[in-house]
């Protein structure tokens, strides 16, 4: 507290390095480069999300808005930065699953909380994952699959992204809900699982769709569900986890825009409505929808609620699953 109201004096000497934040900090802003930090390193889905939509804020506000890449720690590290920034519009995070949902139940000292020290701006994608098993395994569908683990508890294996992805704790909450037990095998990402799904070194996997699309359309993977709400244009042929004998069953990553907490509400207005625009041009949805995400884009009220939600969901998968880091 003390360093953002020495940051708020130094601006109203200055005039020019921290606009003033009240009424008419709306039509001042941005009075400077804005940064967008991913809490990922570069090349990913959330690291393509804010490319995208920093390339539209800039040509709209006519002022750069620079992507900076901070990972670490399942995106703690990145996230914490802009917890601790001035809440003046000019430092934004893409928050994801992890960093602001996982994470709060993951790390015993989470160096910020997702709500109390975030403005929730906008939800910005959906990503759906998807069970697949090895064609040699007996299971047609998902409810084939829950059968042959509990005909053999503890005999099948499933491979995740790693210990505490959505990935991981997305089937931990399928063995919770439906009663059964499977080995874990935590990967460190989803190609090297996906590799040894194909060789059958496990039975099943959990993952991102779109990897895991090309290699069920080769023969090599059959895919049983996904984890969203509702069926996915991608692949509307394969059904939800909920449709499936597990009604109300989500467990699908996302990813969403936040501002340090402290932001003036017409700050935080004037952002949600730039972000949902930038978000919703017909070309950043159609390269989002070619790398599997669907573009959400809701108000700050509705994100909010959904952010409560997820914070409950995946704190039950986190303590289902016994995971904890350090």
């Amino acid at each position: 507290m003390q360093r953002r109201s020495l940051l708020k004096w130094m601006g109203a000497l200055t005039g020019a390095a921290l606009p003033p934040l009240g009424a008419g900090a709306q039509g001042a802003f941005p009075a400077r480069t804005v940064t967008l930090v991913v809490p990922f390193g570069p090349g990913g889905p959330t690291d393509l999300t804010a490319r995208l939509v920093a390339e539209k804020l800039a040509e709209r506000w006519d002022r750069p808005v620079v992507v900076d890449n901070k990972p670490g720690a399942g995106g703690n590290v990145g996230s914490a930065l802009v917890a601790r920034a001035a809440p003046d519009g000019h430092t934004l995070v893409l928050g994801v699953t992890g960093s602001h949902a996982i994470n709060l139940s993951l790390y015993p000292s989470l160096p910020y909380h997702p709500l109390r020290d975030f403005e929730a701006l906008t939800q910005a994608t959906l990503f759906p994952n998807a069970v697949a098993v090895h064609p040699g395994v007996p299971a047609r569908d998902l409810r084939e699959l829950i059968a042959l683990a509990r005909s053999r508890p503890g005999q099948l294996s499933y491979g995740s992204d790693g210990n505490g992805t959505a990935s991981h704790l997305g089937m931990e909450l399928i063995k919770a809900d439906a009663r059964v037990f499977m080995t874990h095998i935590p990967y460190r990402g989803g190609a090297s699982m996906l590799n040894d799904l194909v060789g059958r070194q496990i039975d099943a996997g959990l993952t991102g769709l779109p990897a895991a699309l090309p290699l069920a359309r080769a023969g090599k993977l059959r895919l049983l569900a996904v984890t969203t709400a509702e069926r996915t244009p991608a692949a509307p042929e394969v059904p939800t986890v909920a449709e499936q004998g597990l009604p109300g069953y989500v467990a699908a990553p996302w990813a969403g825009f936040f501002a340090p907490k402290g932001l003036p509400p017409a700050l935080a207005a004037r952002l949600a409505d730039d972000l949902v625009w930038a978000l919703t041009q017909p070309d950043v949805r159609q390269r989002m929808a070619e790398g599997g995400s669907t573009i959400v884009a809701g108000g700050p009220e509705e994100f909010r609620r959904f952010l409560q939600a997820e914070i409950e969901r995946w704190g039950r998968a986190v303590k289902a699953s016994g995971a904890r880091l350090d």
